[in-house]
């Protein structure tokens, strides 16, 4: 069975999409309909912009996006998922590729929830960390000790959690990991505390616009952050999209439950290859690959 598996924020390139659209009339036609519905031209920034341009809020979320979404739809007949799970941000790419959400409304709720998120930030200060070498169950329970706000955030693989939460909740929680023995803690350029309780403005901005949105019965089962479980009910799709930014990204447990339903091969489908790193870590003995090579 395969799994097609969607990238978030941080796989972002300078270029990212130039070829689709060189390549592809389809492409071509769905590049030039995000920027109407944006309202700007995010294909010129996609394409000549600098590493710097690319990380504008308004711009990343859209731009993976578009460049998971796009590819999925170019590959056509090759798109065959058995399931699919996206990580973070790459959940919208998954739910559209899967045929919940269409192009126009799954790209209108990213650029929401982009705006969203960044006028959290703006509230208060937070931020990230990536925290190595220390099992999922130590990480989490330094961070319920902490007398700051701060939790667990990303579970990416085995040895690899994100923490995230107050400034001073990430520096304390950091410096008691590095003292439970984590090999490093990297804090991380990032412009807030994603998936923390810093999120909840954006949770209830996002509410209204994911409310009014229809979902339809995927073409197979969405794996969601939220609980690591397959999803194919629009309202528990929707419940569980929302919930996504104030609650961690199951990634490592998302992984482990689409292999043991049957999962043999996962696909990478959009900029980067971040995931195929992760999941070998996860499980060495599946095949990794990226939907690049299915449209060359």
């Amino acid at each position: 069975m395969k799994a097609y598996v969607f990238p978030g924020q941080g796989a972002q390139y300078p270029g990212m999409g130039k070829d689709l659209y060189e390549h592809s009339d389809l492409a071509r036609a769905r590049f030039e309909q995000a920027n109407d519905i944006l309202g700007f031209d995010i294909t010129s920034i996609m394409f000549e912009g600098s590493e710097d341009d690319l990380k504008q809020t308004k711009v990343t979320q859209p731009a993976i996006f578009l460049h998971s979404v796009i590819m999925a739809e170019v590959m056509g007949d090759k798109f065959l998922p058995d399931m699919v799970a996206g990580h973070s941000l790459g959940e919208f790419s998954a739910l559209v590729a899967a045929r919940a959400l269409s192009f126009e409304d799954g790209l209108l709720l990213v650029s929401k929830r982009a705006e969203a998120m960044q006028k959290a930030c703006e509230i208060e200060p937070s931020t990230m960390a990536a925290v190595l070498g220390l099992d999922d169950e130590v990480v989490d329970s330094v961070c319920k000790k902490i007398d700051d706000i701060v939790v667990a955030a990303n579970f990416n693989c085995p040895g690899q959690v994100v923490i995230s939460g107050s400034v001073q909740g990430v520096e304390k929680a950091a410096e008691k990991l590095k003292e439970m023995g984590a090999r490093r803690v990297v804090l991380l350029k990032v412009s807030g505390g994603f998936h923390s309780p810093f999120m909840k403005p954006a949770e209830d901005e996002l509410a209204q616009a994911i409310e009014k949105t229809n979902f339809s019965k995927p073409i197979c089962p969405v794996y969601q952050n939220v609980d690591a479980m397959p999803h194919t009910d629009p309202q528990e799709i929707k419940h569980n999209l929302l919930r996504q930014l104030t609650s961690p990204v199951m990634w490592t447990q998302s992984v482990r439950n689409m292999i043991a339903d049957g999962a043999q091969e996962f696909i990478e489908v959009g900029p980067g290859n971040v995931l195929q790193g992760l999941i070998r870590k996860i499980d060495r003995s599946v095949k990794t690959s990226s939907a690049q090579n299915l449209i060359e």
